[in-house]
């Protein structure tokens, strides 16, 4: 059984249409990714799959119920973690997870949880002392109290310094491997990336494509390509002497290979050049690559959207 079932999803606020007609489904056991620009429709998607707003059409299963007729049923087997995760200032990690346990009706070791979400050290801290990385581990730790089938993490690093992010990350994946379901939004494309089994890319209310990053990035992306600091007679002569696609901006040249053995044809050929060149990079596209591809935007802090010049 399929941790989350969508088809057909829909919900509108009078004219407009924030989810329209959309089908997903998030595997047991996997971290899926929800991806797409500020109003995009994702956290009304969201908010209907945790069962705190009721949809207009369409079918819904999460754990095999209904979000929104079976929602205290549902509510006692998910995680869920809000971007911008806060709490009282003068309680301890420790303090919390018993609290969250009291409210739950269960039993836990509070070590135990905080050690899952590497975090034990900062078990008797204030949480107004915590730093921002750990305030999001202990609201990770609060989520897993009641030993949930499935988490929703919504934006869990927004603000994190990198080191802080990538902690997180290992707690992310801590999850998957216990057999836990994530079901991920973020703005860091790089995070979804490097974390999501599967993701799905919405775009004003629909979901214009889905599958595993690599499948994205092999549909949708340029390929490989060689990058070369140089000027705009450097890409002229590349472009005659490979027959290749050569572009030229900014004092960089790229230049976009068939195969991989294309490699050593551009750089035989900038060699002969007798051009002034410099930085030669290869790469491939990333997910943000195909995403701004898509979507014509990029993400940036607080997922809003950044244009494209």
């Amino acid at each position: 059984m399929a941790a989350i079932e969508v088809s057909s999803l829909k919900k509108a606020y009078g004219s407009l249409q924030a989810v329209n007609s959309i089908s997903f489904d998030v595997k047991e056991g996997e971290v899926f990714s929800l991806l797409g620009p500020n109003g995009a429709g994702k956290t009304t998607t969201i908010e209907i799959l945790e069962g705190l707003r009721e949809r207009d059409g369409g079918d819904v299963k999460v754990l095999g119920l209904d979000p929104w007729k079976d929602g205290e049923a549902l509510h006692k087997r998910i995680g869920v973690i809000p971007q911008g995760f806060t709490f009282l200032p003068y309680i301890t990690p420790r303090e919390a997870v018993n609290y969250y346990a009291s409210l739950f009706d269960v039993k836990v070791d509070a070590d135990e949880i905080l050690r899952k979400v590497i975090l034990e050290e900062s078990a008797s801290s204030r949480f107004m002392k915590l730093s921002g990385g750990q305030k999001q581990k202990m609201g990770l730790a609060l989520s897993l109290v009641n030993e949930p089938d499935l988490v929703f993490l919504d934006e869990p690093t927004t603000g994190l310094d990198p080191q802080a992010r990538r902690a997180v990350w290992e707690v992310i994946r801590n999850l998957q491997h216990e057999g836990i379901s994530v079901l991920l939004t973020t703005h860091y494309l790089e995070e979804a990336e490097e974390l999501a089994d599967r993701v799905a890319i919405m775009n004003k209310g629909v979901i214009i494509t889905a599958g595993t990053p690599k499948e994205i990035i092999l549909e949708y992306g340029s390929g490989e390509r060689i990058r070369v600091h140089g000027d705009s007679e450097l890409a002229t002569y590349l472009k005659k002497q490979t027959g290749f696609e050569v572009s030229y901006s900014d004092n960089s040249v790229t230049v976009v290979l068939r195969k991989k053995e294309d490699t050593l044809t551009v750089l035989e050929a900038i060699a002969r050049s007798g051009m002034n060149w410099s930085d030669v990079t290869v790469r491939n596209d990333s997910l943000e690559d195909v995403f701004v591809k898509l979507v014509g935007s990029r993400m940036t802090e607080g997922g809003q959207e950044a244009p494209v010049n």
